[in-house]
């Protein structure tokens, strides 16, 4: 996600420019490989592996392949801007400008709305263990499908705004939300209506689950002598689990929530003359958190989960017999 505040002098004008670029460059690479790797070995596993065909690995793979849009889009499209400062022009450049921006905030907005459903899965896992499942596996691709349809949907007017205007000095992507949707229309505003329904609420609806969670764990009766084996495995899974949902949670709300909300200062700025360079210095930490998430998040479902790493293995060891 880019803003117009990456335009402005006054940020430039806050970093060595040489040491920032080179920095820069590192740390998107580093992002483009881990992402691409690891989020495509959580999907394949997911695929190939038979005991991990449930609601909650399908929610993870499927968040898993909304991360793969950013190194496959948004990274490299970052990483160019980092040298040249410019965009590509033509009808190359004009797809770019569009499908970048769009193809971001998709990818966020999947993610989103599958940690609510990781969270909606394992409150019913936890809380009403006895019933069956809130999510059932055969309504599965219904909610993973919903998921990409309304990320589109919501985010379809990036395809419609953004635009490529060329010029001497150099080729600019920018937005033009008014001369599409009328005077009356913010893009500001549509930032700020995105981040509360996409960002804030949600966190706010999975701090509450998660917390009805733990209490739930850790409240819970004792079960007698006969159940108490096979209770004791079931609360060590749920457990599992859930210290890697909380994880990525936590993650999320790290990389997402301080960019937000810088984003949403500069958006709401007539000019950046007056902001300082200790403010622009978070803003790019900030920005660079917000694109590693999709490079973390896979890493953490291999710390956290044994049977990733087992199924890992097992596929590394079945490629090589095979090759």
């Amino acid at each position: 996600m880019n803003s117009t505040a990456n335009g402005s002098s006054g940020y430039w004008s806050c970093f060595n420019f040489t040491a920032w670029k080179i920095g820069g460059t590192v740390t998107f690479c580093l992002i483009f490989i881990v992402s691409l790797v690891a989020n495509s070995l959580i999907v394949a596993i997911v695929y190939k592996t038979p005991n991990l065909k449930k609601p909650i690995n399908y929610f993870f793979a499927n968040m898993a392949s909304s991360d793969l849009l950013y190194p496959i889009f948004v990274i490299p499209w970052n990483l160019s801007h980092l040298h040249i400062n410019y965009s590509i022009g033509g009808q190359l450049g004009q797809a770019l400008c569009k499908l970048v921006p769009f193809f971001g905030h998709v990818s966020f907005v999947v993610s989103i709305q599958n940690l609510i459903l990781i969270a909606v899965d394992r409150f019913g896992a936890v809380v009403f263990p006895l019933r069956s499942p809130l999510i059932r596996s055969k309504l599965c691709p219904f909610f993973i499908l919903a998921t990409w349809i309304v990320a589109a949907a919501v985010n379809s007017p990036y395809l419609f705004t953004f635009e490529l205007v060329e010029s001497p000095e150099g080729n600019m992507c920018v937005i033009k939300l008014e001369e599409v949707f009328g005077v009356s229309s913010s893009y500001a505003s549509f930032v700020l209506a995105s981040y509360i329904l996409f960002i804030y609420i949600p966190v706010l609806l999975l701090v509450i689950l998660y917390s009805i969670i733990v209490i739930k764990l850790k409240t819970q009766a004792h079960p007698g002598e006969q159940s108490a084996n096979s209770q004791q495995q079931r609360d060590r899974r749920n457990r599992n689990v859930l210290q890697m949902s909380i994880a990525i949670v936590t993650v999320f709300v790290l990389c997402w929530l301080p960019f937000s909300i810088n984003l949403l200062i500069t958006e709401y700025q007539d000019t950046f003359t007056h902001l300082s360079c200790s403010f622009w210095i978070y803003y790019a930490v900030t920005g660079y958190m917000a694109n590693a998430y999709c490079a973390i998040n896979p890493v953490i479902c291999f710390m956290f989960s044994s049977n990733y790493r087992k199924a890992l293995k097992r596929l590394i060891k079945c490629s090589f017999v095979q090759a």
